[in-house]
């Protein structure tokens, strides 16, 4: 129910005052059934804008820490995430990915739509990075289209670090939808998954006209930070003012 309310009553109507978002390929993703939506992650805005502006709900696999942070904005942000149906995924450790597979294709086995970033973060520098096949080990499993989705502009509006969006205009584009039934019971193949991936990747790459990296963007933004502490080690000490 609180879905709903955020939704049509309290943050809908907020986000489509503020960011007046255009969506382009709405006929794309079923009226029902079972679907996943998979998308570019630039911002943590991208929680609330897609979900707002499409007619079904989407249920997300958020990362285990929405849902664990310390204070009263960690408890807020909980609260939020669970009325809203999203779903908590440890990210961390070897059965990390197992999880995730296993909470998406419950939501999947529902008949409802799956929202998913196969980046598996968000995107530290405005660029789309290479995706995990999760995706694809779900969209075989459960033998359910991939509709691709690119957020456009949600990065200038709220890039990370940044607590408070700037007005800036957003565009969604849904894509059609991708059938992958012609690897059915190949889930278990990883050149097959990969393919896959690779495949939806491009779908949305396409979409969003970003510049592609072909690599994992936690891998990316862990050399990046690391080179700047790095950097920071080797600086040299200020010349003091003589007298």
């Amino acid at each position: 129910m609180f879905y709903y309310v955020l939704k049509y009553v309290l943050l809908g109507p907020l986000l489509r005052l503020v960011f007046r978002p255009r969506i382009e390929g709405l006929e794309h993703v079923p009226a029902e059934g079972a679907a996943i939506v998979a998308g570019n992650h630039l911002s943590f805005s991208d929680h609330f804008l897609m979900p707002a502006m499409l007619k079904r709900r989407i249920t997300f696999l958020a990362k285990k820490e929405y849902f664990t942070g310390p204070g009263i904005k960690g408890r807020l942000t909980a609260a939020f995430f669970r009325s809203a149906g999203q779903i908590p995924v440890d990210r961390k450790g070897k059965e990390a990915g197992q999880a995730a597979i296993r909470e998406g294709l419950g939501v999947l086995r529902k008949d409802e739509l799956l929202g998913i970033y196969p980046e598996g973060t968000r995107s530290h520098d405005g660029r789309l990075y290479k995706g995990k096949v999760g995706v694809a080990v779900m969209a075989l499993k459960a033998q359910v289209p991939v509709i691709p989705c690119a957020m456009i502009g949600t990065f200038e509006a709220q890039p990370p670090g940044k607590v408070i969006p700037n007005i800036h205009p957003v565009v969604i584009r849904f894509g059609k939808p991708l059938d992958f039934s012609r690897y059915a019971g190949m889930e278990n193949e990883r050149a097959i998954l990969r393919a896959v991936t690779d495949e939806i990747m491009y779908a949305i790459l396409s979409l969003s006209e970003q510049e592609y990296v072909d690599e994992y963007a936690a891998v990316a933004k862990a050399a990046q930070t690391e080179a700047a502490g790095a950097a920071e080690k080797k600086r040299p000490f200020p010349r003091m003012p003589l007298g």
